[in-house]
């Protein structure tokens, strides 16, 4: 198991592809997470009002609402949240998302991706919340 916390840590991932949320679901409980899913981000805002996550695997070109303007919408309501993201991304990112990305902080990770590396960016970004 990938996770050593006496509690189970809570992912949402926000993705709008089906067969990439399953993968994602799929990697992640093996690696001892609970995880829950939602196909857009005003679904994930009404997920985020009731529930406390651990992390936010998010990603960025999303129909209804971006991943981006999610990310704005935590860091105005729900500011520790947003320091909680990971984004995800299947396109080259325009200059514009770019600099947005780098002014978060966040780290990103490139789709296509394997389970390592899911697994690994996850794990990295659990050390550095806990810090």
């Amino acid at each position: 198991m990938g996770n050593v916390d006496s509690y189970m840590k809570t992912i949402l991932v926000v993705e709008d592809e089906p067969a990439v949320s399953a993968f994602c679901g799929r990697v992640l409980t093996g690696e001892g997470y609970k995880v829950e899913t939602a196909s857009n981000s005003k679904i994930a805002q009404d997920m985020v009002k009731k529930t406390q996550y651990d992390l936010l695997l998010l990603d960025i070109r999303m129909p209804v609402m971006s991943g981006i303007e999610l990310y704005q919408w935590l860091e105005k309501e729900y500011s520790q949240m947003s320091q909680k993201v990971v984004f995800t991304t299947g396109s080259i990112l325009s200059g514009d998302t770019n600099s947005f990305i780098a002014q978060t902080g966040r780290p990103v990770l490139a789709k296509p991706f394997t389970p390592g590396e899911l697994a690994t960016i996850i794990k990295e970004t659990f050390m550095e919340i806990a810090e």
